[in-house]
């Protein structure tokens, strides 16, 4: 069986697009019919004393289990960034998973869909300049509709 899965990508630490697109070359190797939006510079959240991000979302099928593909992300985090000091480090690539099909999972290692991916523009921007129409597994809502929620809330 294979999965339609989105991934956050971001980076504030060197050359921030080639990390990106090196992650992306990365997760060729273990997806396929892999797409990458749009890449937007946006502020930190988390902890503001640090670098802008570059942020983009990464489109792919794959026939990994939500927790294999988890073990592919977080082995390319750590050949690509090493491991952070801290929560909301500056890093060289992070990679979230947002959407693993219309799959919910709530466990200490992964939660799908992303918990806080309908508060986030710097994920929600991206991910509706590929899946617009895409619906949110919990909230019902179609990506597109969440942006313009939460760009209502924050205007």
């Amino acid at each position: 069986m294979q999965a339609e899965v989105y991934l956050g990508l971001g980076s504030n630490l060197g050359d921030r697009r080639a990390n990106i697109h090196r992650a992306v070359e990365m997760l060729r190797g273990v997806s396929s019919g892999v797409r990458l939006s749009p890449i937007y510079e946006t502020e930190p959240a988390g902890f503001a004393g640090q670098p802008a991000f570059l942020n983009a979302v990464c489109g792919l099928w794959t026939r990994l289990d939500p927790f294999r593909l988890l073990d592919e992300v977080l082995r390319i985090q750590r050949e690509t960034s090493g491991t952070r000091a801290f929560l909301n480090a500056p890093r060289a690539i992070d990679i979230d998973m947002l959407l693993y099909g219309r799959w919910v999972i709530e466990t200490p290692l992964l939660t799908l869909p992303h918990p806080r991916m309908a508060e986030r523009e710097f994920a929600l921007r991206p991910l509706a300049d590929l899946a617009p129409a895409y619906e949110h597994p919990v909230l019902g809502a179609t990506i597109a509709e969440l942006l313009a929620r939460l760009e209502r809330r924050e205007g």
